[in-house]
């Protein structure tokens, strides 16, 4: 038995469940289909979900210390190499696991333990968007994880603002995750004052990272015609503006993706750094 199998094994036992899970999420990269031998290692997923399910009581009120927060967080990030590997990914779609996540994305608030869950958890739904497969994308829309993500955009640290907007663009990207979004006027209004609140709460200078995928999301909506009609008089003024021209100086790709943009809506430029 090599230590991956003997770490594994050692997730069945309280005594040393949280060691082994602590080296193996911090050494997963190295150990080969860790997804592929967790998921048919006999308990070892039911026991990731019992740590997850296990602190849902300390969310609300806020109880959550760092130490809980970190072992849960070593339990996600091996659920994520399950969601990361091709033979077990829809597997994990199909066992229903990830909705196991969505109420550490439906907190409103900010915590450091909360922040850690919430953006470890995030990590997992990326892996699930990042390699373009149309039935994780449904499944994500039909258990309703869009709202969640828009929480973390509202609620999240800069990074965890960045990975949601992510997955949400993702998720646009898919024609059924356009319809979605644009199949009413409830839900895109959700969607795009959410995505005008983190440029304004930057006050009109958010990371080049976040702006970038801002930018793509409103780019991605405005080929979906009730969308379309609604960003031709309601973009935000802060994209058009002389602001930006310094964010975007030297990024010069998002320059040409915000230029598309208002070329396609008929707004003007206002200053905007051209390449």
């Amino acid at each position: 038995m090599d230590l991956k199998e003997k770490l594994i094994f050692d997730l069945r036992e309280p005594d040393r469940r949280e060691r082994a899970m602590d080296i193996l999420s911090q050494q997963r990269q190295a150990f080969q289909d860790l997804g592929l031998l967790l998921w048919h290692s006999f308990g070892s997923v039911a026991v990731l979900l019992q740590e997850i399910v296990s602190i849902y009581h300390e969310l609300s009120p806020p109880t959550l210390s760092a130490s809980a927060s970190k072992r849960v967080c070593n339990a996600l990030a091996l659920l994520q190499s399950i969601a990361l590997h091709p033979e077990t990914r829809h597997l994990l779609l199909n066992a229903n696991i990830p909705v196991y996540l969505y109420p550490f994305l439906s907190i409103r608030m900010y915590t450091t333990p909360i922040e850690d869950l919430r953006l470890t958890s995030l990590g997992v739904i990326g892996t699930l968007v990042k390699v373009d497969d149309r039935e994780s994308i449904r499944y994500l829309i039909e258990t309703e994880v869009v709202p969640r993500c828009l929480l973390s955009m509202d609620f999240g640290s800069e990074i965890s603002k960045i990975v949601a907007t992510f997955i949400l663009h993702k998720i646009l990207m898919d024609d059924f995750g356009l319809q979605y979004a644009c199949n009413t006027a409830e839900r895109y209004l959700a969607i795009s004052q959410t995505l005008w609140g983190m440029i304004a709460s930057h006050s009109g200078r958010p990371g080049k990272q976040l702006l970038k995928t801002i930018i793509r999301c409103f780019l991605r909506l405005s080929d979906h015609p009730r969308a379309f009609v609604v960003l031709q008089n309601m973009l935000p003024q802060m994209l058009t503006d002389a602001r930006f021209s310094g964010c975007l100086y030297d990024d010069p790709e998002t320059g040409q993706w915000l230029q598309t943009l208002m070329r396609k809506v008929g707004v003007q430029a206002d200053g905007l750094y051209h390449n």
